[in-house]
């Protein structure tokens, strides 16, 4: 059974990865490497994820057949008893449905994670950059993705050296392999924990509340009117940069004639524009005069071919999302009409395949359950974040235990019920990985990371992504580890630790980190979670000119205001249009008659 149950999750793993690739990613156009990369990324620290509950389970049942072992007293068999029956392991030991047999896990935990490490570490950022390179050849990309990455290299060789001299300063402690792993498995936690806390602080608060908030109709509506907005603006930039990259494409391919040597690259650049202006660029090339154009370098063409693709693939982006919010504003607004309205029934404006259908069961989904139902889950989703800065701020009290999860989990180890512990476990560690794994999908930096649905991502952002997910699994699971005292380096208990411990090598050897950095650090949450709360971080961005959605600000309601405005404009625009493909189906329709 416990193969089996191995087996199933790591199909139900991959194809949850697969399907978030495909909707973030696009399969057909992006590159074999990059998506490889990003899957296996994802893949691996989904894996991580759902094996961990079975390896605690099976890590207590070892521990109960180890304290039955040294201080059960010896079993007199009853008469009639068979002899291996009465010496076998007590019936409170029964091993677990999801067993998993010794050896496996380790060798499994040791493959998971030094292929994460080696794709976060080395080869997606040398796959980012040779992604973003605009060179015309692999060898070119290749070298450039190599300069790129010295520096990035180098600065974590620094980190690595300095750790090293700090451990060789102590004499009492020996160089060896296994340490040498230990150091950088600690190092790299190290700055996956930084990280973790940040994004943790932040999803705990902002989860709940956007369930709680997206409760409200009106709530919602004024949001994607605040959208639409800015989204506006940003369609427009990426039209206008879009328009100017192509004039130099223009020039470029007017300065350019077809028996020149540079002539390949400037096809090259051409197939990435968009099929409009490709034939626009045509058409001015045969109705051009003698007139000359200062002609190129290969370095000026190949900066021109990484514009070109950041430009197409921004104004791509803006306008599948200015489509999508024009959709969720339309379909709001016929919700709230039809909250006010007697007919329970649900009146689309623009009634597409997908709408025709259901519309009482949508009516009172809408209009009746969805208020209530987010409101209960955004309670519950509450009282969870709050278990969790609780047991962050004090999981390094043994004596008494105040950790509500390793309350919970020893609770169940009392009454060795493998099953309540593989679903808290699982429950816990799903809703940590949800809070910091969603604030990864909401973050923007700038147009240098965005991910975007609809297969709209383009090939650094997965890779980012990629990055950030291996590098903050591996803490994110030693911290639930420390949170449910089965982490030795925190709780400093003498008991059986988890093949996935195991692997990380003992703490101690860099005391600073296991008895300082990993206990107080996390007692930040408490402060983030407050600054979320109070929406400091959006208040300061606001400051800095990069508008964020709050509620008791002017400029939100103008922009409120200004979006509201433009989908009346869009939905007049989109009637007219519906109405003339009417009138010139009716016309057609009698003219056939």
């Amino acid at each position: 059974m416990s193969g089996a149950a191995l087996a199933v999750v790591v199909v139900v793993v991959f194809l949850l990865a697969l399907y978030l690739l495909q909707r973030y990613g696009d399969l057909r156009k992006q590159q074999r490497m990059v998506l490889l990369g990003t899957l296996l990324s994802w893949y691996l620290c989904f894996l991580i994820v759902f094996i961990l509950p079975l390896d605690v389970s099976t890590t207590i049942y070892k521990q109960c057949v180890l304290d039955n072992t040294h201080h059960s007293p010896p079993v007199t068999p009853a008469r009639g008893a068979n002899q291996t029956e009465a010496s076998s392991v007590p019936k409170a030991c029964e091993e677990p449905w999801s067993y998993i047999p010794d050896g496996v896990l380790p060798v499994f935990w040791r493959v998971v994670y030094w292929t994460s490490q080696f794709l976060t570490w080395l080869l997606l950022p040398f796959m980012q950059s040779y992604a973003r390179s605009g060179a015309f050849s692999r060898v070119g990309k290749i070298k450039t993705a190599l300069i790129e990455n010295a520096i990035y290299y180098g600065t974590y060789l620094l980190i690595f050296i300095s750790l090293l001299l700090y451990v060789a300063a102590h004499p009492q402690w020996k160089l060896t392999w296994t340490e040498l792993q230990t150091i950088g498995i600690t190092a790299a936690n190290t700055w996956g924990l930084f990280l973790l806390v940040l994004l943790l602080g932040y999803g705990l608060v902002e989860i709940p509340r956007s369930y709680w908030l997206s409760s409200s109709h009106g709530y919602l509506l004024a949001k994607t009117y605040f959208k639409v907005a800015k989204m506006a603006t940003e369609k427009a930039a990426a039209e206008e940069n879009l328009a100017n990259v192509m004039e130099e494409v223009a020039a470029v391919h007017e300065a350019v004639r077809y028996n020149h040597s540079l002539r390949k690259c400037v096809d090259t650049i051409l197939t990435k524009c968009p099929t409009e202006y490709q034939e626009e660029m045509g058409r001015n090339v045969e109705s051009a005069g003698e007139e000359q154009n200062v002609l190129p370098t290969k370095r000026g063409l190949v900066k021109l071919h990484k514009k070109v693709i950041s430009a197409v693939q921004r104004h791509s982006q803006t306008q599948v999302q200015w489509s999508i919010l024009l959709d969720q504003a339309f379909h709001l607004e016929d919700v709230a009409k039809s909250q006010s309205s007697p007919v329970r029934h649900l009146v689309h404006s623009f009634p597409s395949a997908h709408h025709r259908c259901h519309c009482l069961c949508k009516w009172y989904w809408e209009c009746v359950l969805r208020q209530g139902f987010y409101r209960l889950l955004a309670v519950l989703l509450c009282l969870l974040s709050a278990a969790v800065v609780w047991s962050e701020c004090t999981f390094f009290s043994t004596h008494p235990v105040l950790s509500l999860f390793a309350v919970f989990i020893q609770m169940a180890e009392k009454q060795y019920n493998y099953i309540c512990i593989e679903m808290a476990c699982f429950i816990s560690i799903l809703f940590l990985c949800v809070c910091v794994y969603s604030t990864v999908f909401r973050i923007r930096v700038f147009n240098y990371y965005n991910l975007v649905p609809h297969h709209q991502t383009d090939a650094y952002s997965l890779q980012f992504s990629g990055m950030l997910f291996c590098r903050l699994t591996p803490p994110l699971c030693l911290n639930f580890l420390g949170l449910i005292h089965m982490d030795s380096a925190i709780s400093h208990q003498d008991r059986i630790q988890t093949s996935y411990t195991s692997i990380m090598g003992s703490m101690h050897l860099l005391s600073f980190i296991s008895d300082g950095f990993y206990i107080y650090y996390p007692m930040l949450i408490l402060l983030l979670c407050f600054a979320t709360f109070y929406n400091l971080g959006s208040r300061c961005l606001n400051l800095l000119g990069f508008h964020q959605y709050i509620t008791d600000d002017d400029l939100t309601s103008d922009l409120v205001d200004e979006g509201r405005e433009l989908i009346r404009r869009e939905r007049r625009k989109r009637q007219k249009a519906e109405d003339g493909g009417n009138r010139r189906w009716v016309r057609n329709f009698y003219s056939v008659k």
